[in-house]
């Protein structure tokens, strides 16, 4: 028998129950009901007619029409409502006691002997009424007990049915349900030799065979499949040991579960030693590791000795979450979660390799150029010496022409080599303490004559009052004169340049050159001190390698200071850059 008609059975079976217990109350209540009535009908009515006959009898004096009358009324009642064994003698022996009484009444002794006679029968008749009363309600009660005992036995009967019914069919359904439970329990805990046996044969047992069924491929599967994952983790593992970077893979609580042989050595520990502890124990232990687990932000590239070489490591985390499951009506509520993850040393060492080899490129180029450009210069003063001749108007012109040229191309050697000065390590300082006025004057007497060119008002604010930086004088020179050129190159005739010098902190001054040319859009505000960056669509007539504001960043930082740029479109741009205040 299937689910279905089990419930309908249990169901109809409760309502058997209470339609049983409803038939019988309305039998015995109709039972009493009817008795009841009975006496009322059959007993009750001979009461009162016999109360009226004795009622006209017990009158004095002589009986008139109107008691006559009443009394063969009420006697011929009591006839028609004869029920009682012995009561139709005891009516008919009163009717015929009326009769003779009622003839003669002229004779009062017959008269009065007659009355006694009729007293008697009605007593009579009263005495089995009142006896069939008694017996009635006696039969009456005992219908009532009985009903009471049947009633009450049947209806604890089927309390006690429908009460084992109500535990027993709940399990009946129930238990099913938890076995198939804790069956899909073992599943996920890839316990694939579960199995389900029931043995009813209902939708119970169709269900456990398509869970056996499923169990079954599961476990196939989970043995075909682990073949292919030893494979696959085989060859993931081979790669990682022959990769020259350093890989440290985590668990998701943090616990060591892997190292290659790279980074084994440039942590210098024993790989067995090291896996299987938790990330803060091998920190403790070890300074490298410390670092690479704790500095998550401005992470500089690591100098690190492999196989007694000097090589450069950058670090790059990458974390591992399951991916998200979907299913046919859609994603369900289980989400990604991370299970894990690794740290990556990358090895840059050739990265680094080929910008020393571009640095020094670069500066032997530049220091190769700058005596040819140098000497070029010195033939082209020569040239405008009239003491070697007289030269035309179009020669003057063409030497001015080179002359730019050659001034501009000193310009970029002298950057590059100061570019190749930062890189590698080599640029030198010499520090001491300046007062802001002394370097502000020094920067507007070198800028001033271009600045005149463009009728360009240089508005200085700088007072005395404030302290003495400490700073390299020459660099810090550089550049400033570096923002008023560019400051001068991208504003408009006869406009107003701002060099404002101003006490930041306690600690710092800033100095800021603020133009009121068309700005630098906000997207490119963090590129601008990048090497040969420069801002798309601006003026083509405007010279420049891109590297003057990457070099002033070099050197303001090299003091211990920092720079940074405000612009707004169509107001200008301000640069400026803080220097320490000297403490000497």
């Amino acid at each position: 028998m299937n689910i279905k008609n089990n419930l309908r059975a249990g169901i109809g079976f409760l309502f058997m129950v209470s339609l049983l217990i409803s038939g019988l109350a309305a039998y015995y209540i109709y039972r009493l009901s009817d008795d009841a009535k009975a006496i009322l009908r059959d007993n009750y009515s001979s009461l009162i007619f016999t109360k009226n006959i004795n009622q006209a009898l017990d009158l004095p004096g002589i009986p008139n029409n109107n008691q006559l009358e009443t009394i063969e009324l009420n006697i011929k009642n009591e006839e028609n409502t004869i029920t009682e064994p012995g009561e139709k003698a005891l009516a008919d022996t009163l009717y015929a006691d009326f009769r003779r009484f009622s003839k003669s009444l002229n004779q009062p002794g017959l008269a009065a002997e007659l009355r006694s006679k009729m007293k008697k029968s009605s007593y009579g008749i009263m005495q089995v009424n009142m006896r069939a009363i008694e017996h009635k309600d006696e039969k009456a009660n005992n219908t009532a007990n009985t009903a009471i005992f049947i009633f009450v036995f049947i209806t604890s009967l089927c309390f006690l049915i429908v009460f084992i019914f109500s535990i027993v069919f709940p399990d009946f359904i129930t238990k099913p349900i938890k076995e198939l439970t804790e069956g899909i329990k073992e599943i996920a805990n890839k316990n694939y030799n579960k199995r389900l046996l029931f043995t009813s044969k209902n939708e119970f047992s169709g269900l456990a065979e398509a869970f056996n069924q499923m169990a079954a491929k599961l476990f196939v599967y989970e043995n075909s499949s682990q073949a292919k994952i030893k494979q696959e983790k085989l060859r993931v593992e081979t790669i990682v040991k022959n990769v020259t970077d350093g890989i440290i893979g985590f668990d998701e609580n943090a616990m060591i579960i892997s190292i290659n042989p790279v980074a084994v050595k440039l942590l210098g520990i024993d790989e067995k030693e090291f896996i299987g502890r938790s990330s803060k124990q091998a920190a403790a232990d070890n300074d490298l590791f410390d670092k690479l687990i704790n500095e998550t932000e401005h992470f500089n590239d690591l100098k690190l000795y492999l196989d007694r070489k000097e090589c450069y490591f950058t670090k790059e985390l990458f974390e591992i979450y399951t991916p998200d499951e979907e299913y046919p009506f859609g994603k369900s509520e289980i989400v990604s979660k991370r299970i894990g993850y690794f740290i990556l040393l990358k090895n840059i060492t050739r990265f680094y390799k080929l910008d020393e080899a571009k640095t020094n490129f670069i500066a032997t180029v530049s220091h190769e150029l700058k005596t040819p450009i140098s000497s070029l210069k010195m033939s082209l003063k020569l040239m405008e010496d009239k003491r070697y001749g007289t030269i035309t108007n179009f020669q003057k012109e063409l030497i001015n022409n080179i002359n730019d040229d050659s001034d501009r191309l000193l310009k970029i050697t002298s950057e590059l080599l100061d570019m190749g000065q930062v890189e590698t390590g080599q640029l030198l300082l010499n520090f001491g303490s300046s007062h802001p006025q002394n370097i502000i004057k020094y920067t507007c007497e070198t800028i001033r004559f271009i600045a005149e060119q463009k009728e360009i008002t240089l508005n200085i604010k700088c007072p005395k009052s404030l302290p003495e930086v400490w700073a390299d004088l020459d660099k810090t020179t550089w550049v400033l004169i570096n923002f008023l050129s560019n400051a001068i190159k991208y504003s408009p005739m006869e406009s107003v340049i701002d060099i404002t010098v101003k006490k930041f902190s306690s600690t710092r001054i800033e100095f800021s050159v603020k133009d009121y040319g068309k700005g630098i859009d906000e997207i490119y505000l963090p590129r601008v001190f990048e090497r040969y960056f420069k801002v798309p669509g601006s003026d083509f007539a405007v010279s420049g390698t891109g590297l003057g504001l990457a070099i002033a960043k070099d050197f303001i930082e090299a003091q211990g200071g920092e720079i940074g740029v405000e612009s707004t479109i169509g107001e200008g741009s301000r640069f400026f850059f803080l220097l320490p205040v000297s403490l000497i």
